[in-house]
């Protein structure tokens, strides 16, 4: 499967199925939905107020291993699906999501949610 992710020109987009209000902050892996490749996440935090976003925001920086001043969701702020920006250096970033998908939803980074 391709990766959910794609270099742009000041760091990567990921593409994301967010599922708040879940019992613990995770990536889950990736997943198609329909022929486009997303990131499954999971947030504890409601779709009220932004706050689903933010956890996103905390949950992809940590699995990333990024400042989270450098995660912003960049499309679909009030859609399950989303696009996350990540700034950065493109091919240092695209490595390290291939890195972490391959190692499994299992792989020990966690973030806040």
């Amino acid at each position: 499967m391709e990766l959910p992710a794609a270099p742009s020109s000041d760091g990567i987009a990921i593409h994301v199925r967010l599922t708040p209000k879940s019992s613990a902050a995770r990536v889950a892996g990736a997943e198609l939905h329909g022929d486009k490749p997303v990131l499954k996440a999971h947030v504890t935090a409601p779709p009220e107020d932004g706050k689903a976003n933010a956890a996103l925001t905390v949950l992809i920086a940590g699995w990333l291993g990024v400042p989270k001043s450098k995660v912003t969701v960049s499309a679909g702020q009030k859609s399950r699906l989303k696009t996350v920006a990540v700034a950065g250096n493109p091919l240092e970033l695209m490595a390290k999501v291939e890195l972490l998908l391959s190692a499994g939803p299992g792989n020990g980074r966690k973030g806040a949610g």
